[in-house]
């Protein structure tokens, strides 16, 4: 008999049993939907980090280890605890150590204060930072550069969320007694970052910091790697260097350290999907009860169709056909609707769907409806061996 035969049989048997075959593929849609949408999240969620540290993969951030050593920076062997500091010495030490690449000191509080005239005070973090290092760390989204020890810089985050603009004077710390600074420029967004954290923070110069604070020291050290392959080499460096007796430092390594972050991202990526594929489990199982239903209401015809000559095969085929119709048409189903679901998830959790059509994430949808498609295969495999193998004498004379 020809195959398009026993695929217009199973056709009709779907249509017959509509709200039957319509709750079965309404789980594939479902599960579908699950493992696509959370795989589009969890793709979407690791090129959002990417994008956030893009900045400060090519670092080598060196901070005072704290604790176990009794030697003070700067090859000094006082009794005393170290200090949590890098001294002028130690810097000039990396500094050595790690060219050709920049090597930035950097200094870091926090301290009340003003905006204007009524305003409340509020508190935010201060760097102190060598003007000529600035351009190599920060980038400006508005204004210029500061200069003189009268100027700053603002993040992207803390001018927006205070409506200051260039040329805005700031009086740091309590009524001011650090003294006014004028803003000179706004800082692009840099998002997350192990280095400095500048969205919400102010950039001063080094020399108003020490002016303002009486620090001579500093609070860590960047190392701007010019080629990424150098980065372990530059660490291991400044290690050997720094840590020869005691460990006074502490060096990482931000490329390997997003690389961590990255794997966590991933692994929980795995976990959120595999819990999508449960749902897709559980709507396999429900097509092999409607397709051992389907058998045992359908034995009659199943030995009339052997008796006037079909094959095994061919009745195998026709429920098999069944499950494929049915597993295709809800996956595909599916696959538009994880769309959506992709689209929502992300607008949430993320506050952005610009992640949602890039190859990355939507290969998720292929892996859904593949799932889909081959979980009712083999959901259906077993019960068209069942039809394809009854005994066409006994199937005539079931009632």
């Amino acid at each position: 008999m020809s195959g398009m035969i026993f695929f217009e049989i199973a056709k009709r048997n779907i249509r017959i049993h509509m709200l039957r075959s319509s709750l079965a593929m309404l789980g594939i849609i479902i599960g579908v939907v699950a493992i696509a949408s959370m795989g589009i999240l969890g793709n979407s969620m690791v090129l959002a980090v990417s994008d956030s540290l893009r900045t400060v993969g090519d670092s080598v951030i060196v901070t005072p280890h704290v604790g176990g050593t009794t030697h003070g920076f700067g090859g000094g062997t006082g009794g005393g605890s170290s200090s949590l500091s890098i001294s002028e010495q130690d810097y000039q030490q990396i500094k050595r150590v790690s060219a050709p690449n920049v090597a930035i000191p950097v200094l870091q509080t926090s301290d009340r204060m003003k905006l204007g005239v009524g305003t409340d005070d509020i508190v935010a973090p201060i760097y102190g930072l060598n003007p000529d290092d600035v351009p190599d760390l920060l980038k400006l989204k508005e204004g210029g550069y500061s200069r003189g020890n009268s100027g700053c810089l603002v993040g992207s985050k803390f001018a927006d969320d205070h409506k200051i603009k260039v040329g805005t004077r700031i009086a740091i710390g309590t009524d001011g007694t650090k003294g006014t600074l004028r803003v000179t420029g706004i800082i692009e967004e840099r998002g997350m970052a192990f280095d400095v954290s500048t969205d919400s923070a102010v950039v001063a110069t080094k020399d108003w910091f020490d002016t303002a604070y009486n620090r001579n020291d500093y609070d860590k050290v960047v190392v701007k790697v010019k080629n990424l392959d150098d980065l372990p080499t530059v660490k291991t460096a400044i290690e050997k260097q720094m840590n020869k007796r005691d460990t006074i430092v502490d060096v990482m390594d931000t490329r390997k350290t997003m690389e961590t972050i990255f794997q966590a991202f991933g692994q929980i990526t795995t976990f959120v999907t595999a819990i999508g594929g449960i749902s897709m489990i559980v709507a396999g199982v429900s097509i092999l009860n409607i397709m051992m239903m389907s058998v045992t209401e359908r034995i009659k015809e199943i030995g009339i169709m052997r008796s006037i000559g079909a094959q095994k095969k061919e009745v195998m085929w026709m429920f098999l056909y069944e499950a494929l119709i049915l597993g295709i048409a809800g996956s595909l189903i599916g696959g538009v609707l994880s769309l959506l679901g992709g689209y929502a998830i992300s607008s949430m959790m993320l506050q952005t769907t610009k992640y949602l059509f890039v190859p990355s994430s939507l290969v998720n949808i292929v892996y859904g409806v593949s799932f889909g498609i081959v979980v009712c295969l083999i959901c259906g495999i077993y019960p068209a061996w069942r039809a394809a193998n009854l005994n066409p004498i006994d199937a005539l004379r079931h009632e």
